[in-house]
């Protein structure tokens, strides 16, 4: 579930980025250390490039000057999310169907907690991995694309 601060975020970069190729995929709001960082992921066709991020920062910078959501300090980071990204969003499971992932379970089922495989679909109660029996939602820690190096 998003936190406020996301869910805002969010709604902020759907206006900047109304009418442009790029695409949010996620934001986050977390505490590391003695730092919150605010991290905007984007993408679009033919991927992300530095000049990319630095005119999506200014831009929600400039928002987030306005407007009063975040209290206190916070580093802004707007990045690509990586050609190993995270599925988290319906959305990205079926834009990857048919793509290997690798995913981890928060706790081992049947002795194993990592699988690799060609991602089928997720649907409310499972993560379908070709030739993976159907993984309950609830178990799955995290879903990312996988690299073969």
């Amino acid at each position: 579930m998003l936190s406020k601060v996301e869910s805002q975020v969010e709604d902020i970069m759907a206006e900047i980025l109304l009418g442009t190729d790029y695409e949010l995929v996620d934001v986050e709001y977390v505490k590391e250390g003695r730092d919150w960082y605010l991290r905007i992921f984007i993408d679009k066709a033919g991927g992300i490039d530095l000049d990319d991020c630095q005119t999506i920062s200014e831009q929600l910078s400039a928002r987030l000057d306005n407007v009063d959501i975040i209290s206190g300090a916070y580093i802004l980071e707007v990045s690509s999310p990586g050609i190993d990204r995270i599925l988290k969003k319906d959305k990205d499971f079926v834009r990857e169907a048919g793509k290997v992932v690798d995913v981890t379970l928060y706790a081992p089922l049947d002795g194993k907690k990592s699988f690799v495989g060609e991602l089928i679909n997720r649907d409310e109660k499972f993560l379908h991995i070709k030739d993976i029996a159907p993984l309950p939602r609830d178990k799955v820690a995290l879903v990312r694309l996988h690299i073969d190096f």
